[in-house]
């Protein structure tokens, strides 16, 4: 899998995870503004008939890049299993134990039969049989304590949940930008 680079506006929040060749062309349209972190890629191109050099672009991990700020991002990160189990770290929220992606459910702790909306707040991991047990039931009902509130991500806590293969300079940047919330990934 190739590195993706993380993209920052040119106040130095977090905006998106990029491939590479999108980097290049911002890189080419001369719209970044400043790098932190080492070099991620080094692209190399044709050679010069004049000079006979190679011409090459060192593509930093982590780019800031020209353009609007917008103070506030208001949009929620999108709620999926997979950024939902990393969010809780592969735990149970009911019994505590740690899980494999594919023994872990999502559960409601409303329950969607009963008004409990598909949202950060009211979702957590949960094993199959913790599932089962609460059933339709809040945790109260079922006699069953969550072991941590669930909270909805900001947008530097939400792209280090969204990639797998994030670079060390690259998490550095990110944690500089997570709530108390955020358990260490």
């Amino acid at each position: 899998m190739q590195a993706q680079i993380l993209r920052l506006n040119k106040a130095g929040q977090a905006m998106d995870w990029i491939d590479v060749e999108s980097a290049a062309c911002l890189y080419s349209k001369d719209q970044v503004v400043w790098t932190y972190g080492d070099t991620s890629v080094r692209l190399t191109g044709g050679h010069s008939r004049m000079t006979g050099k190679r011409s090459v672009l060192d593509i930093a991990s982590v780019i800031a890049t020209d353009g609007q700020i917008h103070p506030r991002d208001v949009r929620v990160p999108s709620l999926s299993n997979s950024a939902l189990f990393q969010r809780d770290g592969h735990l149970c929220m009911y019994c505590g134990k740690t899980f494999r992606r594919n023994k872990l459910t999502c559960d409601h702790v409303m329950p969607q039969a009963r008004g409990g909306r598909n949202t950060w707040m009211n979702c957590v991991a949960s094993c199959k049989a913790c599932n089962n047990h609460k059933a339709c039931r809040t945790p109260e009902e079922a006699n069953m304590k969550l072991i941590a509130i669930p909270f909805t991500p900001n947008k530097s806590e939400y792209l280090a949940l969204a990639n797998r293969n994030i670079l060390a300079d690259q998490m550095d940047f990110l944690t500089k930008g997570f709530s108390k919330n955020m358990r260490r990934l």
